[in-house]
């Protein structure tokens, strides 16, 4: 390997790490505020939905599409909704191409029949997916605020009496909620996931809302008022990610977010690998088309101060992170064999310790999400440490496949909105074999999964020979994050 070679690989390699580190800084930032926050819930004015006169009407959206094997499970929870039935509209907007349109048509009609103001609304296309679907919706909506569920989703029967009334501050947009895991320990697959959303729901959202920073809403378990939509410019589908979008577009024109940590919306996970798989190319590549589209938008804007602006950019650049880090997964193995051959390049090393300094800082600003959640005795502790690195094995396995998708976003190649099928998985003995919806295609990244599984093996034994293990922890767990994903892929199909 040529000495300028050994450069070029040295430079992309230490860019790379301290991208990282920046985001874990931000990240800790977030923990700071997350620790200092102190609720101010009770301080909020609130209509008082005891007096009929401050009781708006609200809107609650199902945007669904071939949801047969959660559909009677979503109808039946919605109904038992507590809110004045005359100041309560449900829309199915169902843009299903299945038989679940008539199952679900004619529960509907059933559910009309008790009173209820429900309709089931079809359109004549799918033209801008979900995002086409709710704008769709909202012309011909009754409420001042649209409440939004997917299919998956459970609210409790008093959801709106928890939520509504943060809208009697005028300036407030949108009112989100915490997701649950109703499936949270059915697999490793989906504790993980739960362990991720987890700190991005309690951390981040938290982290950022309590300093007026910008936050997400996240395409459910969320209310919006129809007047900050239309401001905003109404829902777009022009990218992957239209929740993401339309936040950004609301709060640059100054409307507020409020967030509710202690209102859990229950939902469930995905339990087969090509179902996350889908779900988080979505979600990356949207992050990235959002970046793409909105970022100078929020560093030019003159109404935001410069930390929101940095929390801004850094919140647009989160699924980023995967290019980095696939970034240095890849160039590693170059770089311990640069490191063995050219003695006097030994200082550049020392950028290494950014990445293991981030590794700490995130470890710590997890371990106050996880404890939030699921409680700070020895025992958890301990739980914690194999969840968090089972976690980042499985992250950095991943990273292939969602580096894909955030390149394809900041190209702005477009695809089409994959949804992510639902199972009807409550318990363990729920099974998802024999669901219709789930794709029976290998990913074309498995056989890429693969040969990085061997190639992070010889990473490993590469450290024999040159006697130098400094990296053979991590590439141990870029080893099983592979074979996770690569094994999980080749298993788990219906």
């Amino acid at each position: 390997m040529g000495l300028a070679i050994a450069y070029i690989i040295i430079a992309i390699y230490s860019f790379a790490l301290l991208l990282i580190f920046f985001y874990s800084l931000a990240q800790l930032n977030l923990l700071v505020n997350y620790l200092g926050y102190k609720k101010r819930n009770e301080e909020a004015p609130k209509f008082n939905l005891l007096d009929p006169k401050e009781i708006p009407f609200v809107t609650i959206q199902l945007p669904i599409y071939n949801e047969e094997y959660v559909m009677e499970r979503l109808l039946e929870n919605i109904a038992k909704i507590e809110y004045p039935k005359s100041k309560l509209e449900i829309q199915v907007l169902d843009d299903s191409t299945d038989d679940s349109v008539i199952e679900t048509a004619q529960r509907v009609k059933e559910l009309h029949e008790t009173g209820l103001d429900i309709q089931h609304i079809r359109r004549e296309n799918r033209k801008g997916f979900k995002a086409g679907a709710l704008k769709e919706g909202l012309e011909i909506a009754k409420g001042d605020f649209i409440a939004i569920f997917d299919a998956d989703f459970l609210p409790e029967a008093d959801w709106l009496k928890k939520t509504v009334p943060y809208f009697k501050d005028e300036e407030i947009g949108v009112v989100q909620t915490r997701w649950g895991h109703i499936n949270r320990d059915y697999s490793t697959l989906t504790r993980i996931q739960a362990f991720a959303l987890d700190a991005h729901f309690t951390l981040e959202q938290v982290g950022r809302n309590s300093k007026g920073h910008f936050i997400n809403f996240n395409g459910t378990a969320g209310i919006w008022r129809k007047e900050c939509i239309f401001d905003a410019g109404n829902w777009e589908g022009d990218t992957l990610t239209e929740d993401l979008d339309l936040s950004y577009r609301a709060q640059l024109k100054n409307w507020k977010f409020k967030y509710l940590e202690d209102v859990e919306t229950p939902a469930e996970l995905p339990v087969v690998i090509s179902a996350a798989r889908s779900q988080q190319f979505r979600w990356n590549k949207g992050g990235a088309e959002n970046f793409r589209k909105t970022v100078w938008s929020v560093i030019t804007s003159k109404n935001i101060p410069f930390k929101t602006k940095f929390h801004g950019v850094m919140h647009l650049l989160n699924s980023s992170m995967f290019l980095c880090v696939f970034t240095v997964a890849l160039l590693s193995i170059p770089m311990l064999y640069i490191k063995n051959t050219y003695g006097h390049l030994g200082w550049v090393f020392e950028v290494t310790s950014f990445f293991i300094l981030s590794t700490i800082i995130l470890f710590v600003c997890y371990w106050f999400t996880y404890k939030s959640i699921q409680g700070s005795s020895f025992d958890n502790f301990v739980d914690y440490i194999k969840l968090f690195f089972t976690f980042f094995s499985v992250a950095l396995g991943f990273s292939l496949h969602n580096s894909v998708a955030v390149l394809e976003g900041h190209l702005g190649k477009r695809s089409e909105f994959v949804r992510t099928p639902k199972f009807n998985i409550n318990s363990i003995k729920d099974t998802w074999k024999g669901n219709k919806y789930l794709t029976t295609k290998l990913s074309p990244n498995m056989i890429l999964e693969f040969a990085l599984m061997i190639y992070f093996l010889f990473g490993m034994y590469s450290a024999i020979p040159l006697n130098d293990y400094g990296l053979f922890p991590f590439h141990l767990m870029l080893f099983l994050g592979f074979g996770f994903v690569f094994f999980k892929s080749l298993t788990s199909k219906a």
